[in-house]
């Protein structure tokens, strides 16, 4: 990839990680759903200013229920029911290999052994931070949601992808009038009126400020950058680049919430990542043996 598209993903990867834990500060003044809505609600606005991008309003309606609705409505209920923020920016990176194998399934892309490889080590690893669960700062339904995710952002990936040449930032803005809908309308049904006006009528500038990067940093600017990505690049290429991503969300969970993990789950994470790993650069790795040979 040239520069620039490093300078990008590397902008994705710092904003992206912090984010899990501006999610947990926002979680502790507002519920889930409530959170989802009021975070893509501050997007919407900027359709005034933002030309609708030259899609279908059933693109924008799938790319909304999946990239923004149906992952944050699942990872904001997993951090509320006992996923760690460390951690679910861990899991969350899944959505590396479920993307290569949609795009496998519906686009047609070759995945290639080392994809294949990839794929079982970081099942492995999966497996063993489920298995962590017991050991207690993750919870069973926490990471089973997290993993729910992470296969609606792969969803939302493969509708990026195959719309082509678009604008991110009209399609980001315009999405983001998708999500507030069914976001309040599972906030009234399941948290209720009267825990939503006490959430808003007590939020403080924490609460405010989580919201604003939420919608500004992590929604606006990190998914433009990521969707011009995906236009740019097999979606095997970009998709694994995200396993930079626990990395931070790991050490700004312990640094700015004190979390720890278990023994077991370090080392599940450190296989996960083997795994992301062996799936960016497998290609790079076999092709030096063929040269050397």
């Amino acid at each position: 990839m040239p520069i620039r598209d490093w300078v990008a993903a590397l902008t994705i990867i710092l904003a992206w990680g912090v984010n899990f834990v501006v999610i947990k500060w926002g979680l502790d003044e507002l519920p889930p759903f409530l959170l989802g809505g009021l975070r893509f609600l501050l997007v919407a606005p900027a359709v005034f200013f933002v030309p609708r991008p030259a899609v279908s309003w059933r693109v924008l309606i799938m790319f909304g229920m999946t990239l923004s609705f149906g992952q944050f409505a699942l990872l904001f209920t997993a951090m509320t029911v006992g996923m760690s923020a460390g951690l679910a920016s861990l899991v969350l990176q899944s959505q590396a290999f479920f993307t290569v194998l949609i795009a496998a399934l519906f686009l047609g892309e070759k995945v290639r052994a080392h994809h294949v490889l990839g794929m079982l080590v970081a099942a492995v690893g999966l497996g063993l931070i489920e298995q962590g669960a017991y050991a207690g700062n993750v919870t069973l339904l926490g990471f089973a949601l997290t993993l729910g995710a992470a296969l609606n952002w792969a969803c939302g990936n493969i509708i990026v992808k195959t719309v082509g040449k678009v604008d991110m930032l009209s399609l980001v803005v315009w999405g983001a009038l998708v999500p507030p809908i069914p976001f309040f309308i599972m906030s009234w049904v399941f948290e209720g009126p009267e825990l939503i006006w006490h959430s808003l009528a007590n939020i403080s500038l924490a609460g405010i400020g989580a919201l604003l990067y939420l919608a500004l940093a992590a929604t606006t600017l990190g998914y433009v950058l990521w969707g011009r990505l995906l236009s740019r690049h097999p979606v095997s290429k970009v998709a694994p680049l995200s396993l930079l991503v626990p990395i931070v969300g790991l050490l700004s969970a312990a640094v700015l919430l004190g979390e720890r993990m278990h023994l077991l789950q370090w080392f599940g994470g450190l296989i996960v990542m083997t795994g992301l790993a062996i799936n960016l650069m497998g290609s790079r790795v076999l092709n030096l043996l063929r040269t050397l040979r």
